[in-house]
């Protein structure tokens, strides 16, 4: 028998329809956040407790809502972000689809408190599972307060699928963080449980904001890009983390397509080749980016949290982003050192030195709104008049509350100069025709290392890696001027059994490893040939360096194009070619260095590990207490 189709309820629609857009409390908070935004708050406040499962707090100094709007806010569908299916295609706001106070409304309770600039009095509503409870006039400053409690309290089957509240939590901080650097001009405060994990001044200096956010040694490790691409009408600015900075997954890839957050293969991608000689295997980049474009370029609507996005000429605008990526990192020199560091790699929610939160301190807090007393109105001691909101708690600059801001503030400033003028001087580079006159080569250690001294400077040179170095830079010159990369002939030739995943991978590559100086036959059904190697590898076994090739080969992503390919090919190869505990002769040494100088990047290795770093004869003198 067939089911009766019946026409649900208001109720019944209004919760389906919250699940869509009501994930989770991060979802509230972000679009809670990008409602501030488009009211063009410069100030925003975000405080959670339990993770958001029990409690959300922002507060903004926007533009607010008139009273006579306060109701339509929340009906389903309801927005003042477009007026029809033809303003989709020249967005600039981050909400717009007028579902999300009606979704949030729908499955918690509801407070908000609101006044435009050219109202005398504000508006307090309430309204709990989708029911208004209250609608009153309040003193209040201008701007706009929303109070979220109990989330899923009347779909407790959703309430059960949550994480922990630690886990809910650390996905608001993070969303939270990813808001305020793609914003750098807008002041944020975000408060957990209680403690103030991060503020930002709001003067529009990314920088600083990462400073505050990821901490010192993070903020002391960037290189800024700023690039505008004319004929895709796209700008790509922010910050490049150096080497040292480099993680073990993807997570510190931050990116945003006109100032919102993104997810995109296709951008990581793109920034990984470009960072291809400065990463180790298995390692990924630290940098936060921004992509502006055209919006009728962009489809940030693909996805209910818009967090996935559609570029048209996707294969233009990755190559742009290669080319700035690699064209940046590779402008000024990039030398390591060994003077000790903190761990780089680690998160130091506010830059604070000893890794304490620096909104601990008392003495340094952003302005809390209004509502942070009604939060704790359960006292039942406090009431607001029209006359009292500037007292109680109105918006002013960060910096105006802050007495330790300046001393911050200069800290940070001083970070990007101090670390310029210490490791990317433009004048005097480490490896130039002059300074490579003044090198005094001590010896070898372990077989592996060489020590040289350089004016005030030891220098410790990786002969392997900077063998490996050189090598790759041969191979990719001479593909890149279409040259013909000269072999060597075995004879015999080496014969080598492979298994069926290795004999596919070889028989899609073959073409590449033979313009590449190899010469390499199928024999057989499980056995390949090899009678031919490029000419620099020659003195290595044939069939191993083949085959850490093929093993590279193994792992790579079926998106990888031909120019990709080959240079994995290349990376492996020379790898291969250079193994460890070779003792080299001081001329092959000198002749080394003399090879370093021609190319571009002479400091890491194809995996992006330095072939030199140095240590100053003032870090020696503190380390033996000759000064302090």
């Amino acid at each position: 028998m067939m089911n009766e189709i019946r026409v649900l309820d208001n109720n019944t629609i209004d919760k389906i329809a919250a699940g869509e857009v009501v994930e989770r409390p991060v979802s509230i908070v972000k679009e809670l956040i990008e409602n501030s935004i488009d009211a063009h708050a410069t100030i925003i406040t975000v405080e959670i407790k339990e993770g958001g499962i029990k409690l959300i707090r922002v507060t903004d100094n926007g533009s607010g809502i008139d009273r006579s709007q306060i109701r339509n806010a929340f009906l389903s569908h309801a927005t003042s972000k477009i007026h029809d299916a033809e303003d989709l295609n020249r967005l600039y706001t981050l909400g717009f689809r007028g579902e999300a106070l009606s979704s949030i409304a729908a499955v918690s309770r509801v407070e908000v408190t609101t006044r435009t600039e050219a109202d005398l009095e504000g508006v307090h509503f309430v309204i709990e599972g989708g029911r208004e409870e209250e609608c009153e006039s309040v003193g209040a400053p201008a701007g706009t307060t929303f109070i979220v409690r109990d989330i899923f309290f009347n779909t407790q089957p959703r309430l059960k699928f949550l994480r922990s509240a630690s886990s809910e939590g650390n996905l608001i901080a993070d969303m939270c963080e990813h808001i305020a650097l793609s914003m750098p001009h807008i002041s944020f405060q975000f408060i957990r449980d209680g403690v103030t994990r991060f503020s930002t001044s709001g003067h529009g200096d990314l920088q600083e904001v990462i400073y505050r956010i990821y901490g010192k040694e993070t903020a002391s490790n960037l290189r800024a890009i700023d690039v505008n691409d004319d004929s895709l009408s796209m700008r790509l600015s922010g910050y490049l983390g150096l080497p040292i900075l480099n993680r073990a997954n993807r997570a510190s890839e931050i990116f945003f397509i006109n100032h919102r957050y993104v997810r995109s293969p296709l951008i990581s991608r793109a920034v990984e080749e470009g960072y291809v000689e400065y990463l180790m295997q298995h390692k990924f980049p630290f940098c936060i980016l921004n992509l502006e474009f055209d919006p009728a370029v962009v489809d940030v609507n693909v996805h209910p949290t818009k967090q996935e996005v559609r570029i048209s000429n996707e294969k233009a605008v990755s190559d742009a982003i290669v080319g700035a990526v690699s064209e940046c990192l590779a402008s000024r020199e990039m030398m390591d050192d060994v003077t000790p560091k903190a761990d780089a790699g680690s998160k130091g929610t506010t830059g604070s030195d000893n890794g304490k939160d620096r909104g601990n301190d008392n003495k340094y807090r952003l302005p809390e709104s209004f509502e942070q007393v009604r939060i704790h109105q359960e006292s039942g001691n406090v009431s607001f008049t029209v006359e009292t909101p500037v007292a109680a708690g109105s918006m002013i600059s960060p910096d105006e509350a802050s007495p330790v801001s300046d001393k911050l503030k200069d800290e940070y400033e001083s970070i990007g100069m101090k670390y310029e003028q210490q490791s990317f001087a433009e004048d005097e580079r480490i490896l130039s025709p002059d300074t490579r006159r003044k090198f005094r080569i001590i010896g070898q250690v372990f077989k592996t290392y060489w020590l040289i001294e350089y004016d005030d400077t030891l220098m410790l040179m990786d002969q392997h890696a900077a063998h490996e170095k050189v090598n790759f830079e041969r191979f990719m010159a001479r593909m890149a001027a279409k040259k013909e990369i000269p072999s060597q002939m075995i004879a015999p030739p080496v014969i080598m059994p492979l298994n069926n995943s290795e004999m596919s991978i070889l028989e899609d590559n073959i073409g590449h490893f033979n313009e590449m100086g190899f010469n390499i036959d199928v024999f057989g059904d499980h056995e390949i040939a090899i009678r031919a190697v490029p000419m620099d590898l020659y003195d290595n076994r044939p069939a191993e360096l083949v085959s850490e090739v093929i093993s590279d080969l193994m792992d790579m992503k079926r998106s990888e194009t031909p120019d990709s390919i080959r240079t994995r090919i290349a990376t492996m190869a020379c790898k291969a070619s250079v193994k460890g505990n070779n003792t080299m002769s001081l001329e092959e040494v000198e002749t080394l260095l003399d090879e370093m100088l021609t190319l571009d990047n002479p400091y890491n290795c194809p995996h992006g590990r330095p072939t030199l770093i140095t240590m100053t004869k003032t870090e020696l003198d503190k380390r033996f207490h000759r000064i302090v």
